[in-house]
């Protein structure tokens, strides 16, 4: 089974990047089967629909704007993913409803789709997490090793020691 696992938003707009942060501490800290890309999307938006082909499953992870209490972690599927385009769910929404229209349209769309995050309480210039979304991180993070382990995935943590010297 292919899965694709894509964190978007901005690195310089506070909780938006919770998804590309959250992919890139994956990508650093552990192992996945071959068959499972771990992408950080950045702001690229449509420009991502070539890493959507033959893929099965896609769970993105992005700051989801629904007006819950800031650091309200978050899961869409199935016909949610779609209602939630309906608002807001983050300032690169507009990219992924693109993406997955695209996606649509011409055959390509993963047949299960997962959009998970956290509630933002900061999307102003910054580099750093709003507090309350740092310390739902780490919730954020058991969720999404927890999705991909439902779906059959199998993951290992990289050991401490190969993180530092290699």
């Amino acid at each position: 089974m292919s899965v694709l696992v894509l964190g978007i938003g901005n690195l310089f707009m506070t909780d938006d990047a919770v998804g590309v942060k959250l992919v890139q501490r994956l990508q650093k800290e552990y192992n996945f089967p071959p068959q499972v890309a771990v992408v950080d999307g950045g702001t690229m938006g449509i420009s991502l629909l070539p890493l959507l082909e033959g893929k099965e499953r896609l769970l993105v992870v992005d700051a989801i704007e629904k007006g819950h209490s800031p650091g309200t972690l978050i899961r869409l599927s199935g016909d949610d993913v779609h209602v939630g385009f309906r608002f807001k769910i983050s300032s690169s929404q507009i990219g992924v409803e693109d993406l997955l229209a695209a996606a649509e349209l011409i055959g390509t769309a993963p047949r299960e789709v997962v959009i998970m995050g956290v509630q933002p309480a900061a999307l102003e210039c910054g580099t750093d997490l709003s507090p309350i979304v740092e310390e739902r991180f780490d919730g954020l993070l058991e969720r999404v090793l927890e999705e991909l382990s439902g779906w059959g995935v199998t993951w290992t943590r990289i050991a401490e020691d190969k993180r530092m010297y290699g």
